[in-house]
């Protein structure tokens, strides 16, 4: 049985075996002791296990992403577009996701016994697991993502420290001599795989974990939380529809001058790799083969673009972090400013960039968001169960960014011509 498989079927299970036991009698002995002592162990262990993988996985990610474009002056103005590119359309899909998560409210409607319940419950977990820094809007803010420590910063859970100390440290790689910035990026690309193999063994646990989670929240909570989940998914589903149809589609048609049908169209395979491996690395041979046989653009385009963008053109993951966050804090009766919306904004962003391209991969930034806007990390626990459809969709419309990018650049950086993808009429060549 594939691993998606069991997921989904531990989730049914678990609700199930949660909704029984609330029916039965939730709040006797018995199920408090159940959930305790077997079911929630289980679950903490297997979010324990990703969560300790965040630091390395954000500082080699970035790090990495940073140093691997090279002397910036020597890769010019393909890789100012590109990076341009991906940071804009992310930034659209993530704005997206908040808009609607604010028109919407999923997380709001919860009685206050049910809202307490949740705060009791999760609070403890998360102690210890707060993020560091400050997440006010304002001058503090700007000072405070320069770390005086690194490490301290890393210990703390800062995650803007992190980022920008892994920023900094990828940029200075990039002035290295090729023979002494070598060995650095082979040791980061090293530990990058180890951490993703970690993040693999974690979701080997996924089945079991999300078993306990799940019957955790249903023998507890038992039908108070599932019309909110229903609705969560649905903002996160149509969120990521309105993305793809109309933001990626308007940006092929008026930056890349081909018809979004045609797009649509020729990156069929593409999509239903991602869609069934729910993973941005394993699709992106596919997508270097769509991008040159379908598309036709140059394989130097497709070679620079698209492993690229694997890692950091993270569409459909930015929005989704966001939502998620923004639904959680209204779950648990937190009120989150203008201010700080924009932080989620920006960490939604740069998180989407070090999120390892795997199953999985965001779950554990999407913690760390949470914990630095103070909401407790562990409430993901909440939508844990959902996670496995909606990390499919979002690494569709991730990799469905990946070729519009690859198309814009083409448009704008080669001698690509739209007419030759299915007769496709010529456009105004983008500036």
């Amino acid at each position: 049985m594939k691993l998606h498989t069991k997921i989904i079927v531990a989730l049914a299970l678990g609700a199930i075996c949660g909704l029984l036991a609330w029916g039965l009698g939730g709040s006797a002995p018995w199920v408090k002791w159940v959930g305790d002592n077997i079911a929630a162990p289980v679950g903490q262990i297997f979010l324990r296990m990703l969560l300790m993988t965040v630091v390395p996985l954000v500082f080699t990610s970035i790090a990495l992403g940073v140093a691997g474009l090279g002397d910036i002056r020597k890769v010019g103005r393909v890789g100012t577009r590109t990076i341009a590119y991906f940071v804009v359309s992310t930034a659209i899909s993530a704005v997206i996701g908040l808009v609607l998560v604010n028109v919407v409210q999923p997380g709001a409607g919860l009685s206050p016994d049910v809202r307490q319940q949740l705060m009791d419950t999760y609070r403890t977990q998360a102690q210890g697991l707060q993020a560091g820094g400050t997440t006010k809007f304002g001058i503090d803010l700007f000072i405070n993502i320069v770390p005086r420590n690194p490490i301290a910063a890393a210990a703390g859970m800062d995650m803007l420290g992190i980022i920008f100390f892994a920023l900094v440290f990828g940029s200075a790689l990039t002035l290295l001599p090729d023979d002494k910035s070598r060995p650095v990026i082979r040791l980061l690309d090293a530990v990058g795989e180890a951490i993703v193999k970690v993040i693999d063994l974690a979701m080997k646990l996924a089945p079991y974990g999300v078993f306990g989670l799940i019957f955790v929240v249903t023998s507890r909570f038992g039908w108070g939380l599932l019309e909110n989940l229903g609705k969560y998914v649905a903002v996160v589903l149509v969120g990521l529809l309105i993305h793809a149809v109309f933001s990626l589609s308007l940006m092929v048609r008026f930056l890349g001058g081909l018809n979004p049908l045609t797009f649509w169209r020729k990156i069929t395979a593409s999509l239903a790799t991602a869609f069934s491996t729910s993973s941005s690395n394993a699709t992106l041979p596919t997508n270097i083969s769509v991008a040159e046989k379908e598309l036709k653009i140059s394989p130097k385009i497709a070679g620079f673009v698209l492993p690229l963008g694997s890692t950091m053109c993270m569409n459909g993951t930015a929005l989704y972090e966001g939502v998620t966050v923004l639904f959680l804090a209204q779950v648990f009766g937190i009120h989150l400013d203008l201010g700080t919306q924009a932080i989620v904004v920006i960490l939604s962003v740069i998180t989407a960039i070090g999120a390892a391209g795997v199953p999985g991969g965001s779950l554990p930034l999407i913690m760390v968001v949470l914990a630095t806007v103070g909401v407790p990390p562990e409430a993901i626990a909440v939508i844990l169960g959902m996670d496995r459809i909606l990390d499919m969709c979002r690494t569709t419309v991730n990799v469905a960014g990946d070729l519009t990018a690859a198309v814009y650049v083409a448009r704008t950086e080669s001698d690509w011509n739209p007419s030759s993808v299915d007769g496709e009429p010529l456009l105004a060549k983008v500036a």
